[in-house]
């Protein structure tokens, strides 16, 4: 590989890979926090859960926190008021990402991958559904959400289109998540093992599904 397409690849593929295991390990230390100190967040009033909110906004901005994770524990406590904190910080971090990385990348990698003539024709296909694109690939329950923030953000992608695609891709995980945390009797058993009712996993299928399908049907009918 020559040394500019390894400077090209490199850095999104490092920020990727760490965009995928920090969520995990960030996660297991919130998850015994949060289980070890139960009656404290219980008793949190409406000031510390609005500190909370924005301090979860920005680690989902810098992929500490999955959004499904804090969805569980948000719903959990706080039933679904929750809903209207948990879709302000999902914008805000989608938001914050698209912005960083534009500072950051400057166009570099579009440019890049715009240099080989057939990349640069898929890549605008692409973009002419790019809404649809975003809003099949938010739906999916398996993507990370900080991953696809990174690549819709390296790929030029419209931020109202992020945005959009991105909030309405979120209303249903979202959703299922919350209701998921109402059933649960006690955060443990929540947060160690969030998919354990049938209603949940099939819940979780119909929108894996529903993702990979969409997906297909947009992708296969965009690079035909």
């Amino acid at each position: 590989m020559k040394k500019g397409q390894f400077k090209a690849f490199s850095g999104p593929a490092l920020a990727g890979l760490v965009l995928s295991v920090a969520p995990l390990l960030f996660s297991s230390a919130l998850t015994y926090l949060t289980i070890s100190n139960e009656a404290v967040v219980a008793q949190f009033n409406a000031w510390e859960w609005l500190l909370l909110t924005v301090a979860c906004c920005l680690t989902s901005t810098f992929a500490l926190t999955p959004p499904t994770f804090l969805a569980l524990i948000f719903g959990y406590f706080l039933g679904w008021n929750s809903l209207l904190p948990l879709f302000a910080l999902n914008m805000a971090a989608i938001l914050l990402v698209n912005r960083l990385i534009n500072w950051l990348d400057q166009d570099r990698f579009v440019r890049f991958i715009e240099q080989n003539p057939k990349a640069k024709n898929v890549l605008e296909r692409i973009r002419g559904q790019e809404l649809k694109v975003i809003f099949f690939t938010k739906l999916s329950p398996v993507l990370p959400f900080a991953v696809t923030n990174l690549v819709f953000a390296l790929s030029g992608a419209r931020l109202r289109n992020i945005l959009l695609g991105g909030f309405l891709g979120m209303i249903p995980r979202t959703l299922i998540a919350v209701w998921t945390a109402q059933q649960a009797k006690e955060i443990r058993t929540l947060v160690e093992n969030p998919n354990a009712g049938n209603e949940t996993q099939l819940l979780i299928g119909v929108l894996l599904l529903a993702s990979v399908l969409g997906l297909f049907a947009v992708l296969n009918r965009t690079l035909k």
